[in-house]
């Protein structure tokens, strides 16, 4: 794999209160795109990261439809992937990649 192919694996990471809670256990949320599956993502971490993943969870975000303001909007779905690292390894995403 060539670096540009890594890191298009990888869109961004998800900063919430729920994924920051998980960072406990050592796990980490990344938006990833629709096409990549688990296997790709748990190379493309690992080289970019140089950590070791033990397990990969994926979860899809389907589109919907919302009111806003009195009009229908389409809120788009996307791709989740919770990587579990193994014991005593983390990843500082305040550094950025």
């Amino acid at each position: 794999m060539h670096k540009i192919h890594l890191y298009d694996k990888i869109i961004s990471p998800v900063v919430t209160e729920k994924s920051t809670n998980l960072s406990d256990q050592n796990k980490i949320v990344f938006k990833v795109p629709n096409s990549s599956n688990k296997n790709t993502i748990k190379k493309s971490i690992e080289k970019i990261f140089k950590v070791n993943v033990t397990k990969i969870n994926i979860i899809n975000k389907q589109t919907r439809n919302k009111i806003t303001r009195g009009r229908k909007v389409k809120v788009i779905g996307y791709k989740k992937a919770i990587i579990t690292l193994k014991k005593g390894q983390s990843i500082d995403l305040t550094t950025g990649i």
